[in-house]
């Protein structure tokens, strides 16, 4: 491997156990939990080969077991999320493994569950409204708009607030953004709460284009495929990042274009991770579901091998680029939140790819090695 220039190791930093120091508040450590805990043990999977991504170390074992625990008790206890059925999909997707990765300097559980049950929130959504269990896209958009009530809520009159709010209930995805955005915002300031709201507007934006294509059957050029997945992203994940670490991004900074680019970047290249190592689990899948792998073959007139090949070598320049514009960034604003937001974010994109790796009940890669 290359060695790295000093300002970009030092933005990096490395992530996983050992990085409390790293933060900028005292990590307590988690409480024991009672009751059996879910694995920790991570499951056997090989990096794609030619993929650029730093490896992280396991995840903390401990806050996995109680973040695991948490999260289950919060899914069937307080928001019915499941039927008995879909338990072993709830267990398989290891939410708990994948936030411990993601958010090595959150100062506390509490903080790690901010994030966790947003992730399953957004999950349910994508699997009931979308994709899984029933979902179409067939009216999405009215499902989604009044989803997205749960996040950014309705402000109407006394006569027709209380239907809005009784209709928070009537079904898994929006008892979960409810419950989740409501934990949220007390961890979150104002500012916070607001962004991670437009971030999930472009989410649902990404959601409502690829829905709009699968009802024509409309195959997008390259270029139009990632534009889609500039909103069907994992952004709003990475950017909490301040949230989940007990300190804040102030919004001035937030805004400011270089940091938009760094941040459009980390999602993208998260997201094409996603691509890859979901390629296969995708084909398996009833109907035609668009990747960049299945873009670039039938619109490149490449081979399943060939697309699948290249669709890793823009994944592999859109991390580059993310690191060099951090990079850049770190040095242009050199202001202890800016930097410590930038390093989140980085930890962020090595613990998804991470995650994706190991998470062999979900993966597996296409046998072109």
């Amino acid at each position: 491997t290359r060695e790295r220039p000093a300002l970009e190791r030092i933005l990096r930093g490395p992530s996983g156990l050992g990085t409390a120091g790293l933060s900028l508040v005292p990590r307590a450590e988690p409480p024991a939990s009672e009751g059996p805990a879910v694995s920790a043990d991570p499951a056997e999977g090989r990096p794609i080969p030619g993929l650029y991504f730093h490896p992280v170390p396991e995840p903390d074992p401990a806050r996995v077991a109680e973040v695991s625990r948490r999260v289950k008790e919060w899914a069937v206890d307080e928001v019915d999320l499941f039927p008995d059925d879909w338990e072993g999909e709830f267990d398989g997707f290891l939410v708990g493994r994948y936030m411990v990765a993601c958010h090595p300097d959150a100062p506390t559980v509490d903080h790690l569950m901010v994030a966790t049950r947003l992730m399953v929130a957004e999950n349910a959504v994508d699997d009931c409204y979308c994709e899984d269990h029933g979902g179409s896209p067939v009216g999405l958009g009215g499902r989604l708009l009044l989803a997205h009530t749960a996040l950014d809520p309705l402000h109407t009159t006394s006569a027709y607030q209380a239907q809005w709010a009784d209709s928070l209930h009537a079904d898994a995805p929006r008892r979960a953004y409810r419950s989740a955005m409501e934990y949220f915002v007390r961890q979150a300031t104002p500012s916070q709460a607001d962004r991670y709201r437009h971030d999930m507007a472009r989410l649902h934006l990404g959601y409502l284009a690829e829905a709009a294509w699968a009802e024509t059957d409309h195959l997008p050029e390259v270029w139009e495929y990632l534009a889609m997945r500039q909103f069907n992203n994992f952004r709003p994940c990475p950017t909490i990042t301040d949230t989940v670490g007990g300190y804040e991004l102030p919004a001035d900074l937030h805004a400011r274009p270089d940091m938009q680019r760094v941040l459009a970047l980390a999602g993208n290249a998260s997201t094409i991770v996603n691509d890859l190592y979901s390629y296969t689990k995708e084909l398996d899948s009833p109907g035609r579901h668009l990747n960049l792998p299945v873009v670039l073959a039938e619109r490149e007139s490449l081979s399943e091998k060939d697309a699948y090949l290249k669709a890793v070598e823009v994944h592999n320049d859109l991390m580059r680029d993310f690191e060099a514009e951090a990079a850049a960034l770190a040095a242009a604003c050199p202001v202890p939140s800016v930097l410590r937001f930038l390093r989140g974010v980085a930890v962020w994109v090595d613990g998804n790819h991470h995650w994706h790796r190991t998470n062999t009940y979900r993966y597996s890669l296409p046998d072109f090695w």
